[in-house]
């Protein structure tokens, strides 16, 4: 390849890029086929595609961006400042890199199991001990913390999954819990979906169907996360 070829190889891939970025929702996951296909040009350009961009950003474009690459160009990883691209705040202490990884590797199971064992420790020694957390328990989870989590769920997962995600779900349902079990397929039929065999932990899972929250203490734990206010002003979804 001449060197002008490489050129306009690179502003193409550009162009692809920054389109990707700057389109609305409908119109990128239309791209989402075409980044994955264009992974060796995305690679050819590197770290410089990743120079100057908000490791705090709440966009899932660049999520999507280091998935393929993942799943395709291992060795752009060496640099280890992409295996935890986005940065994550805590109140206690918490580093959410392990979190990340998986989500990046799209082991969602094993994210799920994390999710959880986070909210445990995050609604305290008691929860932990328990195994499992009380709804009344959750008001008193840091906000700082439970969006973070949130947050890396969007953003590794083309912004189809989170507590977030959920409860905008919720909300278009008309707010009923019947409602929103089989369009996040939970439920089938009305028969609850087995854990863990019958849930799908990849990509293509329907909108909504991550993180889990047991459901067979009732809504009123999965209700209370939706409602907390860290989650409730994320993407303007206040139940």
């Amino acid at each position: 390849m001449s060197l002008q070829d490489k050129k306009n190889s690179n502003e193409n891939t550009i162009a692809l890029v920054n389109k990707f970025v700057e389109s609305n929702q409908r119109k990128r996951k239309n791209l989402i086929q075409e980044i994955e296909s264009s992974v060796d040009d995305i690679y050819a350009l590197g770290e410089d595609l990743f120079s100057g961009l908000d490791r705090k950003s709440d966009d899932w474009a660049f999520g999507w961006i280091l998935q393929v690459l993942k799943k395709y160009k291992k060795d752009f990883f060496h640099n280890e400042i992409y295996n935890n691209w986005f940065l994550s705040d805590s109140r206690c202490a918490i580093n959410y890199e392990h979190l990340q990884l998986n989500l990046l590797e799209q082991d969602f199971e094993e994210a799920d199991r994390l999710t959880s064992s986070y909210l445990r420790k995050l609604a305290g020694k008691i929860a932990e001990k328990r195994g499992y957390v009380f709804y009344s328990e959750v008001q008193n989870i840091s906000g700082v913390d439970l969006s973070a989590i949130d947050r890396l769920w969007t953003l590794y997962s083309q912004g189809k999954f989170g507590f977030s995600i959920q409860a905008r779900l919720l909300k278009s349902v008309g707010k009923k819990y019947e409602s929103l079990w089989p369009k996040i397929g939970w439920k089938h039929n009305g028969v609850w979906t087995r854990y863990p065999s019958a849930f799908s932990w990849t990509i293509e899972a329907p909108e909504g169907h991550m993180p889990l929250v047991n459901q067979l203490r009732g809504v009123r734990l999965m209700d209370s996360i939706l409602r907390h206010p860290s989650i409730a002003v994320r993407h303007d979804n206040c139940l």
